[in-house]
């Protein structure tokens, strides 16, 4: 009998593909999708897709849904909470998380340990592939995405609200990856072979949100991150 397992799903371009890839595979039993939210504000953690943009794209991929609501934002509570659900679903049977993550081995390891405390273990479907190679398949197997938000580091305001294409992925700065991996930029995924139908969605306002949580570590590398641009994606 195959593995039960449950899909950690951002809503973005690396889940859609993750997932399409599981299914093709067809290794594991999806049992659900979970997605972390802001219980403020309704919308899906680091991107800001609000909830019911969430709901459209679970029902148009045919499996239920899990949101786990966070409110303080810290790394403790999201353990907390994560272990909870965790070890309710183990307890129906589920002994699998999947991820889309493709090669920060920092969040790998961190997602494992998690993991090992409720007894579970991780999937990346697409751990170590060339993140250019990647969003290539994602565009030729007819899958369809929006940047919800982008990093001030990387990507001004004209790049958030942007579908990704060729020309998107082309003009990208050199130091942004394909993927934006990094967390340059995050996505929504409207259309593509998981979906029975396209989400449908206007844009609204473009809001820029200061970084708010600030650290000590400091990179000379790399850009430094002052805040992030948001489009709101309004459905209908």
């Amino acid at each position: 009998m195959k593995p039960k397992a449950i899909f950690c799903w951002s809503g973005g371009k690396d889940s859609a593909l993750a997932l399409y890839k599981v299914k093709q595979e067809n290794k594991y039993i999806i049992t659900a999708l979970l997605t972390t939210l802001n219980a403020e504000f309704k919308r899906v953690s680091m991107h800001g897709v609000r909830e019911e943009l969430l709901d459209m794209q679970a029902k148009s991929i045919g499996l239920p849904l899990l949101k786990m609501f966070v409110s303080e934002g810290t790394n403790a509570e999201y353990e907390k909470t994560m272990e909870t659900l965790l070890l309710k679903y183990k307890a129906q049977g589920v002994s699998k998380v999947i991820f889309g993550d493709i090669f920060l081995e920092d969040l790998r390891t961190y997602r494992e340990n998690n993991l090992a405390k409720a007894g579970l273990t991780a999937e990346f479907p697409l751990w170590k592939r060339d993140t250019k190679e990647l969003i290539n398949e994602f565009l030729t197997n007819g899958f369809k995405t929006i940047t919800c938000c982008v990093n001030d580091a990387y990507l001004g305001q004209d790049r958030v609200g942007e579908e990704i294409n060729e020309e998107f992925i082309k003009t990208l700065p050199a130091n942004v990856d394909p993927c934006g991996e990094n967390g340059e930029y995050h996505t929504f995924c409207f259309a593509g072979p998981i979906f029975k139908t396209p989400i449908h969605f206007t844009t609204g306002e473009k809001v820029y949100k200061p970084l708010e949580i600030k650290t000590t570590d400091f990179d000379p590398d790399k850009p430094l991150t002052k805040g992030f641009w948001f489009c709101d994606l309004i459905a209908g």
